[in-house]
């Protein structure tokens, strides 16, 4: 088996090619088999500069590791289209001489004017006319031609396709500046590069019977089809760079892990074999099978990604996890004395993507202007009344705490001792205190926590604010 993955360099990754890409290596590596990186650079007009390097870095990222390519090298080389011009002509003309193909010297303005497609203006043109602006130089595209009938073939993902021959244009095989097109390019290279199974998305299935028509037109065996499904945005229509939820490197650079990234594109249009969600790109090459592709459109779902990513982030070792949430933690927390390693420590197992982070610890440096509304909270049973009788107690209480029981352990033995002993719930103690220390209804740890990373000036200083805004201090 060899598959291959042909991403053409003009930006970054999109998603739906990096799960092309994805499912073509998972496959060659279930069935111990080959899998190509092709650049298709033959729309030169469209070419970005590196951008073939940015392919090669996000391969290499997502951990997809091709057998064959333009920096791997391999027997079917060069891996470059661009650099296989003359193969292309050559098959082309051999398309022409057996009646498949045609020269077409139709310029752009009649092109233009034509209101349904071509009319084959061309196909009828004596070979002596042919010859003679061959001969001047005149430009020239050549032509496939479709015959008559109808075209049947089998995708492994969609089943038995038929469409009449009649539907189909006279597509250009080989433009005026002498590059093949997208469509007759790939299916040179694949059979060149002897590629068995072509994956890719189902937007091509209406190409299909072309490229099949090319196949036995130049004797050469069609390939095993597999096309995907395609990849939706929430809502609806298709995922776009307006949106910011297009590409593979957009959502790197949100703070997303890229296993987690590819663990959630896999599962895009395909099932596995059990109840799992997470796995390991080596297990899912274990399991990976094409009977799990579905054919129904797959809608992203960026809860379900953050779910996710924040699965990988919980299990990760923390030393990793620090490294990489130092610089977030440092665009949100500026004070030099707050302990950052009891900050990764509190956010690692809440936070679901690394961009989350300023966000949730924005209330270290500076505490936020807040309503006292944000005190109520019937779970806990809490009410600004209880708070600010509950907050005036245990301020001067805390002031007196000695500094070497302040740690989140022996604080929070110190919140629920006073909980128990002013005859209040613990939510009653806990509830407010996160509110006074924070601002906010949602923190990263619990009362003690807070307690322990902003040390006891600040919080006192914090409670004391809290009782000003409750009314039972003057300001």
């Amino acid at each position: 088996m060899r598959t291959r993955f042909a991403p053409s360099p003009t930006g970054y990754i999109h998603l739906g090619a990096l799960r092309t890409a994805l499912f073509g290596y998972l496959l060659a590596k279930k069935m111990g088999g080959v899998f190509v990186l092709r650049i298709e650079d033959t729309d030169q007009e469209r070419l970005v500069a590196d951008a073939a390097e940015k392919i090669y870095e996000a391969l290499r990222i997502a951990g997809i590791a091709y057998d064959e390519g333009p920096d791997v090298g391999g027997d079917y080389g060069p891996y470059v289209q661009s650099m296989r011009k003359s193969d292309y002509l050559k098959y082309a003309k051999q398309l022409v001489a057996n009646g498949a193909a045609y020269h077409c010297f139709c310029d752009k303005a009649r092109l233009d004017d034509l209101p349904e497609g071509y009319d084959r203006h061309c196909l009828a043109l004596p070979p002596e006319t042919i010859e003679k602006n061959l001969a001047q130089g005149a430009p020239y595209v050549i032509r496939q031609l479709i015959p008559k009938g109808h075209t049947t073939f089998v995708d492994q993902v969609f089943g038995e396709i038929t469409v009449d021959n009649a539907e189909l244009e006279d597509q250009v095989l080989i433009k005026s500046d002498g590059m093949p097109t997208y469509n007759f390019a790939n299916v040179v290279d694949d059979h060149l590069m002897k590629i068995t199974h072509v994956i890719r998305g189902s937007e091509f299935l209406t190409s299909t019977p072309k490229y099949n028509l090319l196949y036995q037109a130049l004797g050469w065996d069609i390939p095993t089809y597999i096309h995907l499904p395609l990849i939706l945005r929430e809502g609806g229509g298709k995922l776009s760079k307006r949106h910011g939820d297009a590409f593979f490197e957009d959502f790197l650079a949100k703070g997303f892990l890229p296993e987690a990234v590819v663990n959630y594109v896999v599962l895009l249009g395909w099932s596995p074999p059990d109840n799992r969600e997470i796995y390991s790109l080596t297990e899912l090459a274990q399991i990976f099978s094409i009977d799990g592709i579905s054919k129904s459109p797959s809608a992203f779902d960026m809860a379900k990604l953050r779910w996710v990513n924040g699965e990988y982030l919980k299990a990760m070792d923390f030393d990793r996890f620090y490294r990489l949430a130092e610089g977030h933690m440092a665009n949100a927390v500026k004070k030099p004395d707050v302990d950052r390693v009891a900050l990764a420590k509190m956010v690692q197992s809440r936070v679901a993507a690394l961009d989350d982070i300023p966000e949730m610890l924005d209330f270290i440096d500076t505490l936020p202007d807040y309503d006292t509304a944000l005190y109520i909270h019937k779970k806990s049973k809490c009410d600004e009344a209880i708070a600010r009788d509950m907050l005036g107690k245990i301020a001067p209480k805390l002031a007196e705490l000695a500094e070497n029981s302040w740690n989140g352990s022996d604080l929070y033995k110190f919140l629920t001792d006073f909980a128990e002993n002013a005859g209040l719930k613990n939510s009653q103690v806990l509830w407010p205190m996160r509110v006074a220390l924070s601002g906010k209804a949602a923190t990263p740890g619990g009362s003690s926590d807070l307690l322990a990373i902003l040390g006891k000036t600040e919080s006192v200083c914090r409670i004391e604010t809290a009782l000003e805004k409750l009314g039972a201090r003057q300001p």
